[in-house]
């Protein structure tokens, strides 16, 4: 089954390569598909996430890193997925991804969404935290690859 890990991956974390990891031993390919996001601004541009993401994922064989706009469901046009994996952190995250598992399949009926429950380790952890402990000269390297710690630490130089 080829599956799709959708998301802003602003930057990566260990947590997002957990989920990535594990689900990676479950299907014959991942896509991992980058969102862009016009609305937002990010510290990485779409580019530069796509190459962290392979560079932290170069040892698994079966991942594909990917980019989308717009709607997720239209992926699958493009590309033969099964189904979609969804890392839920707690019950919070639940209410809203069942909302999104529901109208993505409406949309795309071979749209199945298949939950994993993030390890505890990584529960508290996203992105938009990661880069408020860094912004605020906090020590992040216990939540984000080296590779993307050195690649943040170079951005906060840049500004």
């Amino acid at each position: 089954m080829n599956m799709i890990y959708p998301g802003s991956f602003d930057p990566i974390t260990n947590g997002h390569l957990d989920i990535i990891r594990r689900a990676a031993t479950l299907a014959d390919t991942l896509y991992i598909a980058v969102m862009v996001n016009h609305s937002k601004s990010p510290m990485f541009s779409i580019e530069e996430r796509v190459e962290l993401i392979q560079q932290v994922t170069d040892d698994i064989d079966n991942v594909i890193v990917i980019t989308f706009e717009g709607l997720l469901v239209n992926v699958f046009q493009t590309y033969p997925i099964e189904a979609i994996v969804k890392g839920l952190r707690a019950i919070s995250d639940f209410e809203y991804e069942f909302q999104m598992a529901q109208i993505n399949r409406e949309m795309q009926p071979r749209a199945e969404t298949l939950f994993m429950m993030t390890n505890p380790e990584w529960g508290y952890l996203s992105s938009s935290l990661v880069r408020e402990i860094h912004g605020l000269g906090g020590k992040i390297d216990q939540f984000a690859p080296p590779l993307v710690v050195s690649a943040m630490n170079r951005k906060l130089e840049e500004k």
